[in-house]
């Protein structure tokens, strides 16, 4: 019988956006791959895909439906190893293993930004971190993606083991520098004029993204930059309430709405700066695209910006809705060709380390410590086997 692995989330975009190199690397080792996941997206490296109607909200009843399709595929299957991602595919795939596990099944869950960390409603902190608490005893391995996460859950939680990693990975070879001719010819090519300074943020138009604090900040240096435009990507509940706050600063006209984009890897490398206004990330996938493509990051103050922008060396960590001071970091930024040099620089170098072959690497060893055990139950110890 072969060896089967279920990736588990709550729609099956994610592990289009995120996790195909890492399914592909079970299939390297000759394992079966399956999907469980709201949606009916073709994947790749996938043998089995289950569309399961997970729904996001935790509220929703449909959700009670999704519990016993995943226990019944779960059950069904019999995998070595389950991997669920997303709150809801974290709740519903640990649930729903709790016999699997029993069983022999190891169960992983990747907290992609715990909802409840410094400055969360506290709300959040009465939802969502008893729930998580509870869970982590039906994990065998609780893998965080960014150091405020890993110390809570190693403080608070009694999952089996407990890992950081270094986010998803992000491909360096779609997302890399380009020189300054190559810079320019980019520019041309979007319709943007060589000396245009180019500001970049990609995020859904929401609360918690906050893009009205980078209007404000450019509306503050108009004149100090006058061919400054702010390049905001994304869809979302709030696009028209930032058009309409774009007119009333009167910089409308410095602001490209570019709405969604495929063509990412074209647009970050002829920026200038990329700057980020949310108010809570886990390990942002925006930043980490601009940092391997060179650029200085001008970033508001949470848990994932810190662990990617270092103050003053590839960027600058502003405190929340501070707009006045975010604008003059990216003042600073601009005026001073030596001290963005060094901060691109710098950029370049801290990322390697949230390459994908970094992480492919850090998340094959988690891989590999399970797929290397064999449960004795009888004798209840482990048996050491090499693949």
């Amino acid at each position: 019988m072969s060896n089967k692995v279920l990736f588990c989330a709550t729609v099956d975009f994610h592990f289009q956006a995120f996790h195909l190199p890492y399914m592909k690397w079970f299939k390297e080792q000759g394992w079966e791959v399956h999907v469980a996941a709201s949606g009916s997206m073709e994947l790749p490296y996938v043998d089995q895909k289950y569309n399961i109607s997970i729904q996001r909200s935790p509220f929703h009843m449909g959700n009670m439906k999704a519990y016993r399709e995943l226990k019944t595929v779960i059950d069904e299957n019999k995998y070595n190893i389950i991997h669920c991602h997303t709150p809801m595919g974290g709740v519903l795939a640990r649930l729903a293993a709790r016999k699997a596990r029993k069983q022999g099944t190891k169960v992983i869950y990747t907290a992609h930004g715990f909802h409840f960390c410094k400055g969360a409603p506290p709300v959040n902190w009465l939802f969502y971190y008893p729930i998580e608490k509870t869970l982590a005893r039906y994990t065998d391995c609780l893998i965080t993606i960014n150091k405020e996460d890993y110390q809570l859950a190693t403080q608070h939680f009694k999952a089996k083991r407990i890992e950081h990693v270094h986010g998803v990975g992000i491909n360096t070879e779609n997302f890399k520098p380009a020189n300054e001719k190559e810079k320019i010819q980019l520019k041309k090519s979007f319709g943007y004029h060589p000396d245009d300074f180019l500001l970049f943020y990609a995020a859904e138009f929401n609360k918690n993204k906050n893009q009205q604090l980078l209007l404000q900040s450019l509306a503050l240096i108009k004149d100090e930059i006058p061919h400054a435009k702010l390049l905001l990507a994304g869809k979302g509940p709030l696009l028209e309430n930032c058009r309409e706050l774009a007119a009333n600063l009167g910089i409308f006209h410095m602001v490209e709405f570019l709405g969604y984009r495929n063509d990412l890897q074209k647009i970050v490398p002829m920026c200038d700066v990329a700057v980020a206004s949310s108010l809570r990330e886990g390990l942002p996938v925006n930043i980490m695209e601009a940092m391997a493509c060179g650029l200085p990051i001008v970033a508001c103050s949470n848990r994932g910006h810190i662990e990617l922008v270092q103050e003053r060396i590839n960027g600058y960590i502003v405190p929340a809705n501070e707009y006045q001071t975010f604008s003059l970091r990216i003042l600073e930024i601009y005026r001073s060709k030596k001290l963005y040099r060094k901060m691109s620089m710098e950029s370049k170098r801290i990322i390697r380390n949230f390459s994908l072959n970094q992480v492919t690497k850090e998340l094959s060893n988690v891989y590999l410590r399970y797929m290397a055990e064999d449960i004795d139950e009888s004798k209840g110890k482990y048996n050491r086997t090499y693949i």
